[in-house]
């Protein structure tokens, strides 16, 4: 296939209407577009992943990894989705920032690396901004079976916070979604003293958990926050008292707080009332160490394309890179600035994206 410039090749990618878990025919254009590459799917359910790897010599591998899916565009857009338009210096569709960008950037990257001291992949699913049950961990599983798990790996998420840049991520908090539901006694609101008001014995705890730090954080992370997200009880009646109280809450936990840590912060404070809680850990926390290789190559790289020292981030949700530190790949995520993504008129510039792909070039080169 022909080689296209930077930007021909992001708009290309951005005119697939791929919201997940479709990829619409992207990755099999991705697929043709590195001819020079061996492709392997691994695909899963109704989920396309395509593994793409070129082995330039001995050395270490370097995985760039992202997905090709786009969340549903929603209203109030000035223009179609899907059909990129540029206006006032920007690039506006559903995945300019999240993530075609930076799919795009290491795509060209690394169909033009012509020497590379090891092994280049690229990781590539359409199940991030779904259940992602069966995209990137998918594959990461078959690598393992095969003993071909990256050394290292970039994810090109949007990180940029004011300027192209300024922030990459090294860690993610993790979350642990939570149940507690505290049974009491059912009764009629005129004789309360025969019946147990589960409402009135978790009010008197309320001041203790809601809000509460878990944690003191540290360098990187933000304190572990017991955030209450919703709590029923009762019959939309004034004359019963309820039988039953369900409280639902989420902490985005750091690397200090487990899901055996919370609970026992929930046991202290409902030890005495008849409960039952129930965790699920949707995501796990993870660090990559300031001193890893990968960290340090991007870093130099992001100075010497920008000029800025960049700040090392872990804020935010949770992206596909925990996966790849669940399997002990060195992972940092970069990209172009966040500060649409998921929006209406969500958009890019062609600089950032340009920008993008010459640091992955110097990592490429560097390495």
């Amino acid at each position: 296939m022909h080689k296209l410039d930077t930007i021909e090749l992001f708009v290309k990618l951005l005119s697939y209407p791929s919201v997940t878990p479709n990829d619409e025919g992207a990755l099999t254009f991705i697929r043709d577009y590195l001819d020079g590459f061996e492709a392997e799917w691994i695909n899963r359910v109704n989920v396309k992943n395509l593994f793409l790897y070129k082995k330039f010599g001995e050395g270490p591998h370097l995985c760039f990894a992202g997905h090709i899916d786009v969340v549903p565009p929603g209203d109030g857009w000035g223009s179609d989705p899907f059909v990129p338009k540029f206006e006032n210096g920007f690039i506006y569709a559903r995945g300019a920032q999240d993530m075609k960008s930076g799919v795009a950037a290491f795509v060209q990257a690394c169909r033009e690396a012509e020497h590379f001291n090891g092994t280049l992949s690229l990781l590539l699913t359409s199940d991030e901004e779904g259940d992602a049950k069966h995209g990137t961990i998918e594959v990461l599983k078959y690598l393992e079976e095969k003993n071909f798990l990256p050394d290292y790996a970039i994810v090109a998420e949007p990180t940029c916070e004011e300027v192209f840049g300024d922030a990459i991520k090294i860690g993610r908090r993790g979350s642990i979604n939570g149940i507690i539901e505290k049974i009491g006694k059912q009764g009629h609101a005129a004789y309360p003293e025969k019946a147990v008001n589960p409402i009135h014995k978790v009010a008197q705890v309320l001041p203790y958990i809601a809000g509460v730090d878990l944690d003191e954080g540290d360098e990187f992370f933000a304190p572990s926050k017991f955030v209450i997200t919703d709590i029923r009880a009762g019959m939309e009646v004034t004359n019963v008292t309820p039988g039953k109280l369900k409280m639902m809450f989420n902490v985005r936990n750091n690397t200090k707080t487990s899901k055996t840590d919370i609970e026992s912060f929930v046991d202290r404070y409902f030890k005495d009332m008849n409960y039952i809680l129930t965790l699920n850990q949707s995501a796990a926390p993870f660090m990559t160490d300031k001193a890893s290789k990968i960290v340090k190559a991007i870093t130099a790289a992001i100075k010497d394309e920008t000029g800025i020292d960049t700040k090392y981030s872990t804020a935010g949700g949770t992206s596909d890179a925990r996966f790849l530190a669940e399997f002990g790949v060195d992972v940092v995520e970069f990209g172009v600035k966040n500060d649409t993504i998921h929006a209406p008129n969500e958009r890019t510039t062609p600089e950032e994206v340009e920008g993008l792909k010459r640091v992955f070039d110097e990592v490429i080169k560097s390495f």
